[in-house]
């Protein structure tokens, strides 16, 4: 199963490449253009020279498999608008997006799955988790962020508005971030591990754990939601991926240095190579969450291991 997967993974990352190379391609201008309208003092003769040192003057597939036979030998090339080697700045960013994403994934399960409990263990509270799981469903994550900003670092003065520390973990600057990622997300734990456990204290070996004396709490947790928990860590696999990409939205309002906001400086600067390179990375691990959540499913469930 993980070789086929990992085969899969490779051809989505060719196709992938490909169409993100000729959508960019297809668009007016190149960089070379830009260069010139950021510098008068370039020549005709110098943008023809830029154009054939670049490679730009050459057909677009025989420029694609330039490009792409550099990826596999791990020749990532340079950025024009950082001026620094593509590689040098993927790794803080993809670093930094982890740690947000990652942080906010947890925190956004824990939180829904007690939620979650909660709605199912004591059904008069079901309402009040459905009120908030349905407000966290709704808000958009760049107005809930712009409102945390206003108030708790434009108002109280609690938090930084955004950005990230330069020395150590920078926990204040994850704060808001995180938040923001976490709220958005836990609806969707709260509402499946409350219908997920409900169902399951219904089974009959419940009622029996219960007869023979189990406190509700050992029911709840030890009996009841270690089998409940697979349809939570099937949600807990596509929001693995939704995570590492939606941070775009996050990071550009937060103003914190990771893949979304790398990607996003890449292509309102028209800095194509930089922004090739990051749309693959953040697909790659995308699905490389996704299928380390496969895996971790048919653990948990052998019976997913014999289809």
């Amino acid at each position: 199963m993980i070789a086929r997967r990992l085969l899969q993974i490779a051809l989505t990352l060719a196709v992938l490449s490909f169409c993100a190379f000729a959508l960019i391609a297809l668009m007016p201008g190149d960089p070379i253009e830009v260069a010139i309208a950021g510098d008068p003092r370039l020549t005709a003769e110098d943008a023809a020279r830029l154009r054939t040192l670049h490679g730009l003057d050459r057909p677009f597939l025989e420029r694609y498999l330039a490009w792409a036979s550099g990826l596999v030998r791990g020749e990532f090339g340079y950025s024009r608008l950082f001026a620094q080697p593509v590689a040098s700045l993927l790794l803080p960013a993809l670093r930094s997006t982890l740690v947000l994403a990652g942080t906010a994934l947890l925190i956004a399960l824990v939180l829904g799955v007690a939620l979650g409990a909660l709605a199912a263990s004591r059904p008069r509270t079901a309402p009040a988790v459905d009120a908030v799981a349905v407000m966290g469903q709704a808000m958009p994550t760049f107005w809930l962020g712009i409102l945390l900003i206003i108030a708790f670092a434009v108002t109280l003065g609690w938090l930084p508005a955004g950005g990230s520390a330069e020395q150590g973990l920078g926990l204040a600057y994850l704060v808001l971030p995180v938040a923001t990622l976490a709220v958005a997300h836990l609806a969707a734990y709260a509402r499946h591990s409350a219908a997920s456990l409900e169902a399951t204290l219904t089974e009959p070996w419940i009622r029996t754990a219960r007869a023979r004396g189990a406190p509700e709490r050992v029911v709840l947790w030890r009996h009841a939601f270690p089998n409940a928990a697979l349809p939570v860590l099937q949600i807990a696999a596509l929001d693995a991926g939704a995570l590492a990409g939606g941070a775009l939205v996050t990071e550009t309002v937060f103003a914190r240095p990771g893949m979304g906001k790398l990607l996003y400086d890449a292509v309102m600067g028209n800095d194509t190579n930089l922004a090739l390179v990051a749309l693959l990375l953040v697909a790659l691990v995308t699905m490389l969450a996704t299928l380390a959540a496969d895996v971790a499913q048919r653990l948990l469930d052998p019976r997913l291991a014999q289809r």
